[in-house]
């Protein structure tokens, strides 16, 4: 059985992340092979140190939209028409690009875990690929109003080329809005995913939202959505712990997680 944890790349800022990720990748032990995919926007020698740590690379397009639906989906348009509130989207974000994630129904392999180039895997995950598709966890950064809505930054799947075209079926249809691209396509699609504890996918914000949630010693993924832990950036301060974390991996260190602060 070919089993893969993927990622995407579609420019040098998250090549920065999936070095990171799949350095905390390694470190975890796990024998499953490590794919990423990436477009043409992620430069060369951006993919040199990936390969040296052991990542299959595999170069991607862009999904043939049509032209209504990539308008609709570009930056401009669809932060005006759906604006980020809670947090900031870095300038090198693409909305458009995210829906490449969707490629991984492409790939040849049995069982797939989907990890965001943003994550770091603190412990080993091996077992998601005995879960079915399709898995995720709640996108719970601020309350528990957010366990209705799924955060598509970490996923279990099974690609075929049949739930690929079912997918480009439903993804481009007149007048089509995706509020937050692949993650509110995914939640449609598999309306009846299963949800994976909140620890395979503790977003960054939980830290100071929601302090009481957060537990060092169950965290399995952690996920840096909206900044980036490689930025300068008006939040920097209140994540110090886990951008020093990121950095700690960044750099090739297995960092000891026993020794890890708690939120204050």
């Amino acid at each position: 059985m070919k089993r893969a944890y993927v990622t995407l790349m579609t420019n040098a800022d998250f090549a920065l992340g999936a070095k990171a990720l799949l350095n905390s990748l390694n470190a975890t032990g796990t024998t499953a092979e490590r794919v990423v995919l990436h477009t043409g926007g992620v430069p060369t020698e951006a993919l040199a140190p990936l390969t040296a740590l052991g990542a299959r690379l595999v170069q991607t397009d862009l999904l043939p939209t049509s032209d209504a639906f990539n308008a609709a989906h570009a930056r401009a348009a669809l932060h005006g028409a759906a604006p980020f509130t809670k947090g900031e989207k870095p300038a090198f974000h693409t909305p458009l690009d995210n829906f490449c994630k969707l490629r991984l129904w492409q790939l040849d392999h049995d069982r797939v875990v989907f990890l965001d180039a943003d994550t770091l895997v603190l412990r080993n995950i091996d077992s998601l690929f005995d879960y079915p598709e399709f898995c995720a966890a709640p996108n719970v950064y601020e309350s528990l109003g957010d366990f209705h809505r799924m955060n598509s930054g970490v996923f279990t799947a099974r690609p075929s080329r049949a739930t690929f075209e079912a997918m480009m079926t439903r993804l481009d249809t007149p007048g089509a809005f995706w509020r937050r691209t692949d993650q509110t396509f995914l939640q449609d699609f598999f309306p009846d995913w299963h949800g994976l504890p909140v620890t395979f996918n503790t977003l960054q914000y939980v830290w100071f939202n929601m302090p009481a949630l957060w537990n060092w010693d169950a965290i399995k993924v952690l996920h840096f959505q909206y900044e980036k832990p490689w930025q300068d950036h008006a939040k920097a301060d209140r994540l110090r712990p886990l951008i020093d974390l990121w950095h700690a991996y960044a750099a090739g260190e297995t960092p000891d997680l026993a020794a890890l602060p708690s939120p204050t």
